[in-house]
């Protein structure tokens, strides 16, 4: 220890001055990075919001340990969707990005949360506020962003665009308002059918709550005890139209009357966690399906047409982003207990928005696909597929 001081001390005073502050050798910094890492705590334990039940006798735990291992994952996950999704305005604002776009900048602790609750053997869907969920699946920031600019190297082949992005166990990105929770249905048949004690997390909005085919949906999956956990992503708006105006009852968790729910902090990437545990859990013991309704909130319009000031006020926007951030709060969780410290993060922030940087910069100049792969990837095919175009004389081949 005390040659360790020594050795900080000499480096300080031999430092060289520049702008009026002594700098340290790269060696001593390293050094004194690794001493205050190792006074750093590893784990605490934090309380959580109590859920709100429906035909349930127990639910989650109210309280919860985060190791500083996990915490700075979700944290730069969180982060990473915050700062893609931000330059994705920038680019849609300057028409590299065109056609549909609806951001999730907000919303970043129910994909993180339900991520860190699952496997990455189970399944997912979701509607078309889908890039988080891509990114949480797996796909890396410059396929998403390439994606959303249409080029070559996008996750899918830069022909999806923001709406329609997938993975391995993970089905998108859908564009037609409620019609994955039909599919999510579907793959959680499969998940029974296999065997593999899987489970498929099926997303939706508020704005989709009421359409019917959900509820055909949570009849089939209760009747057959399907691994399904439908979560309904309440960011209190369906476009430009309140919870309150849209729906006789908002309390969406109860909407699946004889399959249990539980009503989440949305906002809390631990809460989310500890809920989404739950239900897996619940769903691979066989009890059929289980409904969450996260509470959370968007700060961006519906989607990029939408300036999202015209029927909420710019003031519950930003009460929203000082009380109750997912980002924000994480951060405060971890430096107040010493799990971090606020250089570590400022680090971790310059590294994000570098990755990002050079995503957006690949996404402007990869090329787009050529015409030729127009009609490719319809069908899984062996051989190729020939495909009418516009009119009988125009012949298109399909690859797969």
């Amino acid at each position: 220890m005390q040659n360790m001081l020594t050795v900080i001390a000499n480096a300080l005073k031999g430092g060289a001055k520049m702008n009026g502050a002594q700098t340290v050798s790269e060696g001593t910094r390293v050094v004194v990075s690794a001493r205050s890492f190792a006074d750093l705590t590893p784990q605490a334990s934090f309380d959580i919001k109590r859920c709100d039940l429906h035909r349930l006798d127990e639910g989650p735990s109210v309280q919860t340990v985060l190791t500083r291992e996990e915490g700075l994952r979700y944290y730069r996950t969180m982060q990473t969707m915050r700062r893609m999704e931000l330059k994705a305005d920038q680019l849609y604002k300057q028409k590299i990005i065109r056609g549909f776009c609806h951001l999730y900048d907000g919303q970043e602790a129910c994909a993180v949360g339900i991520e860190a609750g699952i496997n990455p053997t189970d399944h997912l869907i979701t509607a078309y506020r889908a890039h988080g969920y891509t990114y949480t699946r797996g796909v890396s920031v410059n396929k998403i962003m390439a994606e959303l600019t249409g080029r070559r190297g996008g996750v899918a082949k830069g022909k999806g665009g923001s709406m329609h992005m997938y993975a391995k166990n993970f089905y998108g990105g859908n564009g037609i308002v409620g019609a994955q929770v039909p599919l999510g249905a579907g793959v959680a048949l499969a998940c029974q059918y296999q065997g593999k004690k899987e489970v498929c997390v099926t997303l939706y909005g508020d704005g989709a709550a009421n359409q019917g085919q959900i509820f055909e949906s949570f009849n089939m999956a209760a009747l057959w005890k399907l691994p399904c956990i439908f979560i309904c992503e309440n960011n209190k708006y369906g476009m430009g139209t309140s919870v309150e105006r849209a729906s006789a009852s908002t309390d969406y968790y109860k909407r699946g009357d004889y399959i249990p729910g539980l009503r989440v902090d949305g906002m809390d990437v631990l809460g989310v966690r500890e809920a989404t545990k739950f239900a897996a859990d619940y769903c691979r013991s066989g009890k059929g399906p289980i409904l969450m309704e996260l509470q959370t909130y968007r700060y961006h319009g519906h989607s990029m047409s939408d300036p999202g000031v015209s029927y909420r006020t710019r003031e519950e926007i930003q009460e929203v982003r000082s009380k109750s951030d997912p980002i924000t709060m994480l951060k405060d969780r971890m430096i107040s207990n010493n799990m971090a410290s606020l250089e570590e993060i400022k680090d971790i922030d310059a590294e994000i928005r570098k990755e990002v940087e050079a995503a957006a910069q690949f996404a402007t100049s990869d090329p787009e696909p050529p015409m030729e792969d127009l009609c490719n990837h319809i069908f899984h095919n062996d051989a190729p597929l020939e495909v009418r175009g516009t009119n009988p004389w125009m012949r298109l081949k399909s690859l797969s």
